[in-house]
């Protein structure tokens, strides 16, 4: 059906009917049809409008109200919802009621935490209805916490989040260099960092070589400007020249001015970084993400001039003690062997070196005389051991059997030890001590 254009007035009555309240809307124009008695023709000038026409009709109220328009809420958020579309859906409820709550793609983007049920919150927007569900429900700008502050949710949430992922994990960390050629900074070029950050380094070592990357320090700019100054650093020390280590940050100020260095977008690009980083945002007290992402923390940027490079005058005073030390230990090590030639020299084998050659080839005959000794021992031990050896092996050899009148038996190489081993036509070959005979068994006997 084609939506009708309409004029609106006001509600010609309200009636209530079950405790449910209906409105009938009279439009300004002549009744259709022909007017017949007074019943009919008060029907022909009443219009029975659409859904949508009502809806739209009470829309138009609620953005005409001055109340609804822009108005502050407070409750606690539930069955929080964010599709793909960026949107976030929400219901705002208190004791006593719920109020439906919708915050577009562009408003949930700037805020700085996630939303999650059972937060108290104070939100600002104006009510509206929703036609095509027939509902109305407030359109929100702005979102707070009622409680704890915004921006520390968000600074807690990012921090347990990224602390999750190990990006504080000290196997991360790189060393910082005790004396750097070239020191990148990345801060605003106007502020009191950079010029208490450059008169300390020129101070303390004026040979450094220093890269400055003037970046916005706070504000919508500064998160991304920052970002693209840590990469650009690194990609001067890949392909120009190396840089030994990076100093990012700012002097102190509130939670909303140092808000940059608590940037998810800060905090990786400095993890990320190939060069180490020190961190130095605020005062003492103030800690950001970009503090436990860094290889290295200052409390304040003069302090990271101070950690960044070392001190000439205390480098000047520590050669000094090394080259007295150096000095003392030469004059020591002199000194003892000085002492020990002067002992070398009274001795009298310096005075008469043959003396104890001869000494040492007296030693050789002593040892000779005694190896020989001893190994003919030894030879001696070992010749009455085979003798005796030797004696037994006689008095076990078949040949002291034969020289003793008797003889071997033999079949096939065999002894023949019984006459079970034999059989009448057996060939036998008989050991004697003076030679060997072949027999033939032409009978054998056995005993009883």
């Amino acid at each position: 059906m084609v939506k009708p254009k309409i004029t609106l007035l006001d509600f010609l009555h309200l009636k209530k009917e079950d405790d449910t309240a209906a409105a009938v809307i009279e439009e300004d124009v002549p009744g259709e049809g022909e007017v017949g008695d007074g019943e009919e023709k008060e029907k022909t000038h009443t219009r029975i409008y659409s859904v949508w026409e009502i809806t739209r009709y009470i829309r138009q109220k609620l953005d005409s109200d001055e109340l609804l328009r822009d108005i502050y809420v407070k409750g606690e958020l539930s069955n929080v919802s964010q599709p793909t579309s960026g949107h976030v859906y929400f219901t705002l409820k208190d004791e006593y009621s719920e109020l439906r709550c919708v915050m577009f793609r562009d408003r949930n983007a700037l805020l700085k935490f996630t939303l999650e049920d059972g937060m108290s919150v104070i939100v600002r927007g104006h009510i509206s209805v929703y036609e095509k569900r027939g509902r109305y429900q407030l359109y929100v700008e702005e979102l707070q916490e009622s409680g704890i502050g915004a921006l520390y949710r968000a600074f807690e949430q990012l921090k347990k989040k990224l602390k999750d992922e190990g990006m504080f994990d000290a196997a991360h960390k790189k060393p910082i260099p005790v004396i750097p050629h070239t020191i990148g900074i990345i801060t605003s070029p106007t502020g009191a960092a950079i010029r208490d950050m450059i008169n300390i380094t020129r101070r303390r070592f004026p040979h450094v070589h220093i890269l400055l990357a003037p970046v916005a320090v706070q504000g919508e700019e500064a998160a991304p400007q920052i970002v693209n100054a840590i990469k650009l650093m690194n990609r001067v020390n890949r392909e120009l020249k190396k840089v030994d280590v990076l100093v990012v940050g700012r002097g102190g100020g509130s939670i909303e001015e140092l808000w940059a260095f608590n940037e998810e977008s800060v905090a990786r690009a400095i993890f990320s970084s190939e060069i180490p980083v020190i961190s130095a945002v605020g005062h003492e007290t103030d800690f950001t993400i970009s503090d436990f992402v860094a290889d290295r923390r200052a409390a304040t940027p003069s302090e990271a001039a101070e950690l960044v490079v070392p001190d000439k005058r205390q480098i000047e005073k520590n050669l000094s003690t090394l080259e007295l030390q150096l000095r003392q230990n030469i004059y020591k090590m002199i000194e003892q062997q000085r002492r020990r030639l002067e002992s070398i020299e009274k001795n009298v084998l310096f005075r008469k070196p043959t003396e104890r050659i001869n000494q040492y080839r007296q030693m050789v005959d002593e040892l000779k005389r005694t190896l020989i000794a001893e190994v003919m021992h030894r030879v001696q031990l070992h010749k009455k051991g085979l003798q005796a050896l030797t004696g037994k092996l006689d008095a076990l050899s078949p040949r002291a059997i034969l020289e003793r009148g008797y003889s071997i038996c033999l079949k096939e190489q065999k002894v023949v030890r019984s006459v079970m081993d034999i059989t009448t036509g057996d060939m036998l070959r008989i050991l004697f001590r003076d030679g060997e005979a072949i027999s033939e068994v032409k009978e054998k006997k056995q005993e009883a």
